[in-house]
C-alpha cells in the first residue's frame, strides 16, 4: 500500500500527474484544487496517496492533506460512489463547502457538481450527514465578515463572493489574509 509519495513533478495534466521517485513514475489521479497547488514540472513535490486496489487494476489517487485524503476515502464509502465520482466531488467544490452543504441538505448545490445527480446527492446527504464532523463555524464567520467588509468597501456581493471562493479555495483561512488577498483581486479585476 502506497500511503505517500515524494519525488519530482514530471508531467501536470488536468486530473493527472507524474511523480517519479528513485527512478520510478508514479501516475497520480489528483483534484483540481490539488492540480492548482502543485509546484512546476521538474520541481520536488509531496502528495498523501490513496491506493486503490480492483483485481484488474491498481490506481493512486494523492492529496495535499490528510484532511482532503480522510474526506475522499469517507466519500467512498457510499454506495454506488467510486473513485471518480469521489474525485470529482473534491475538485468540484471544496471540503468545507462539502460539508455546509451536507449539514444543510443543500442538494442544489451538491448537484452542480459534475458527475453528480440528484439521487446521488440525496445519498451523499443520507449516508454521510452524521459520518462528517461538522464543518468549522468559525470558517462561515471568517468568511461572512471578509465578505461583509469587502461590500462595506463598496463592492459588488457577486464580485465580492466570486474573489473570496477564489482565495478560500487555496485553504487561506484567517481574515487579514482573506481581506487582502480579495482585494488583490477585486482590484485587477476578477478575469485578469
Amino acid at each position: 500500500m502506497i500511503a505517500s509519495l515524494r519525488g519530482t513533478l514530471l508531467l501536470k495534466r488536468p486530473d493527472i500527474v507524474i511523480i517519479e521517485t528513485k527512478g520510478v513514475g508514479y501516475e497520480v489521479s489528483v483534484p483540481l484544487s490539488v492540480l492548482s497547488s502543485l509546484p512546476n514540472e521538474g520541481e520536488s513535490t509531496f502528495l498523501y496517496i490513496y491506493t486503490h486496489v480492483r483485481e484488474d487494476s491498481l490506481q493512486l489517487f494523492g492529496f495535499k492533506s490528510e484532511e482532503e485524503k480522510r474526506l475522499f476515502t469517507t466519500v467512498l464509502g457510499v454506495s454506488g460512489i467510486g473513485p471518480r465520482i469521489a474525485l470529482s466531488i473534491l475538485s468540484g467544490i471544496s471540503a468545507d463547502k462539502f460539508k455546509i452543504a451536507l449539514e444543510k441538505e443543500d442538494i442544489s448545490q451538491l448537484t452542480r457538481i459534475p458527475g453528480l445527480g440528484k439521487k446521488t446527492a440525496q445519498r451523499l446527504i443520507f449516508e454521510l450527514k452524521e459520518k462528517l464532523p461538522m464543518s468549522e463555524t468559525s470558517n462561515e464567520r471568517e468568511y461572512d465578515d471578509v465578505l461583509s467588509a469587502l461590500s462595506n468597501l463598496g463592492y459588488k456581493k457577486n464580485d465580492a463572493g466570486k474573489a473570496l471562493d477564489i482565495v478560500y479555495n487555496k485553504d487561506v483561512r484567517d481574515i487579514e489574509t482573506l481581506l487582502k488577498e480579495s482585494l488583490k483581486i477585486l482590484t485587477k479585476g476578477l478575469s485578469g
